[in-house]
């Protein structure tokens, strides 16, 4: 790995351990294992270099949806896929971690793949409730929006309260209850059992 590929994964992993402010230059070159001036050597400074590795979760973070949610399957198997995928619930997810840094969420150049992301992401999900209501699965009474919200505020809710608690159990609590809810929706040739173990993971959200 390149001195700069590894002060964007040094980056990252500060970002989501300690926040902005955390994520000191020195804690960087230290995780990089990179010497005094790398930084400036590649990037223009610690914001810059901030920003690179937000962009670079953020992409990972869409990547990983992508592939489940335009995976086989029903809208709905996507759309459970995505909230039972495996996951580092008690880390929590790195781009929602994010929403909650004043210094992020104060700057409107490192705020952008933040909002770009979760605004994709529920751009997604309204996408595959609307195409389940087109082909019969979901009734017609379903909001493509809101069920998209609901989605993404169960899983970085449950995020919030997985850790709080120190357990899982609380994340997967909240997946199955908006899987029965989503399921009650569906047309009765397409009932499935919502309840069923959630498997976890190192992976983002």
């Amino acid at each position: 790995m390149s001195t700069s590929e590894r002060l964007i994964e040094s980056t990252r992993e500060l970002l989501w351990e300690r926040g902005y402010v955390g994520t000191s230059p020195k804690a960087i070159l230290e995780r990089a294992q990179a010497g005094q001036g790398s930084m400036y050597h590649h990037f223009k400074g610690k914001p810059d270099l901030a920003l690179a590795a937000i962009r670079r979760t953020a992409q990972e973070m869409r990547a990983t949806a992508e592939a489940v949610l335009t995976g086989p399957g029903t809208p709905f198997e996507r759309i459970e896929a995505y909230l039972r995928r495996e996951r580092d619930v008690l880390r929590g997810c790195p781009v929602g971690r994010l929403t909650m840094d004043p210094d992020v969420i104060a700057d409107d150049t490192l705020r952008a793949p933040v909002d770009e992301t979760l605004d994709w992401l529920r751009e997604q999900i309204a996408q595959l409730v609307e195409e389940g209501r087109e082909q019969g699965e979901f009734a017609p009474s379903l909001d493509g929006e809101e069920i998209a919200a609901a989605v993404v505020a169960t899983v970085q809710g449950g995020y919030v309260l997985a850790r709080a608690s120190g357990s899982p159990a609380a994340f997967d609590a909240g997946v199955r209850g908006l899987l029965s809810l989503l399921a009650s929706h569906r047309n009765d040739r397409h009932r499935t059992n919502p309840h069923q173990n959630i498997p976890h993971e190192n992976t983002t959200a």
